[in-house]
């Protein structure tokens, strides 16, 4: 377990957040722990299929370096020696059973959005910050998870949601960052971005916005050298905030 950062990095981790004019949220990880509840649901996709595949904690980690759900059972499709031929609409329809049994899942309530993120935006809102969701997951997932844990109008407490189908090219490229500076019309140093992965750290740093990383579950340890402030969660922030 790290050591949560000092009082002293608190403070200055909330200045940042509350000079902003727009957060710059993450989703899987960062809003939630989500990434356990897309690894059943791929290995849910995969039997329903037909597939012998099945994807243990230290599997799914490693894949997660690849951005993407579909781009992730490609890079594992490539790595099996005697895999029979998946085309792409096969990997469509994979992730399509994956995404509606992670739907299903969520839908149970068992993934809450993460300590501080709450208030985090509460406090935001009431400040008169804009909000945006970067993020390389499907807009289905969004939807899935933040109608359940903010309700069914969350979309109108986001300024801009630009996620993975959105771009040509997924994080660590600074595409989806990209593409929300221009939607929003702001300068990169007038955001920050808050992250858990280091793929997430290099898309935003790409994109010259400062970033503010929050530890999570399966990339608490990436190298998070060049994040502005590094948080074990967004608890201790919000009540400084």
């Amino acid at each position: 377990m790290h050591a949560e950062a000092p009082a002293a990095a608190l403070c200055d981790a909330a200045e940042l957040i509350r000079r902003a004019s727009a957060l710059i949220f993450d989703v899987d990880g960062t809003l939630a722990e989500t990434e356990e509840l897309h690894r059943q649901a791929f290995n849910e996709a995969f039997a329903r299929h037909g597939l012998a595949w099945h994807w243990d904690r230290a599997v799914y980690k490693d894949l997660l370096r690849v951005t993407g759900g579909k781009e992730r059972i490609r890079a594992y499709h490539a790595r099996q020696r005697s895999a029979p031929p998946l085309s792409d609409a096969h990997i469509a329809e994979l992730h399509r059973i994956k995404t509606a049994y992670y739907a299903e899942l969520v839908e149970t309530g068992c993934c809450p959005l993460r300590p501080g993120v709450a208030n985090l935006l509460a406090a935001a809102k009431s400040r008169g910050q804009r909000l945006a969701i970067a993020t390389t997951t499907s807009r289905g997932n969004i939807d899935a998870l933040l109608s359940r844990a903010l309700g069914d109008r969350w979309t109108t407490d986001f300024d801009v949601i630009v996620a993975g189908d959105d771009v040509r090219h997924k994080k660590p490229a600074p595409d989806v960052y990209l593409e929300i500076l221009v939607r929003l019309k702001l300068e990169a140093s007038d955001c920050v971005a808050i992250e858990d992965s280091a793929n997430g750290l290099i898309a935003a740093s790409r994109a010259n916005i400062p970033v503010l990383i929050t530890r999570s579950m399966f990339f608490r340890d990436d190298d998070f050298a060049d994040a502005r402030f590094v948080l074990n969660d967004l608890s201790r922030l919000g009540r400084l905030g």
